[in-house]
């Protein structure tokens, strides 16, 4: 069964809540050498109440959308005969995750 998630921080200023958690969690930006330990899926869809149609056109929207924010396209997987269309992506530091 798959699980809805959001991870959601409120706040006035991201760009110093970022810098003062990156210094405390003791974060170092490093190359990536290893796999995802982490894998999100962006639900932005509606899910299977609207067409395929509907579907594809609003993920391929919001997919051009974080493309426009810095994420690089990787693939599209859907197949045909099955009801389902997603775009895989990464985020700016190369970290993997789906729109679907």
């Amino acid at each position: 069964m798959a699980v809805t998630y959001q991870l959601v921080i409120d706040c006035t200023s991201p760009e110093l809540l970022a810098h003062f958690w990156a210094e405390a969690l003791h974060y170092v930006p490093e190359k990536k050498s290893i796999k995802n330990r982490i894998h999100i899926d962006v639900n932005a869809s509606s899910g299977r109440g609207v067409s395929l149609d509907t579907r594809r056109e609003t993920v391929e929207a919001e997919a051009a959308r974080l493309v426009s924010l810095g994420a690089m396209r990787l693939h599209t997987n859907v197949e045909e005969g099955l009801d389902h269309y997603a775009v895989a992506l990464t985020d700016p530091e190369g970290n993997e995750f789906d729109i679907n």
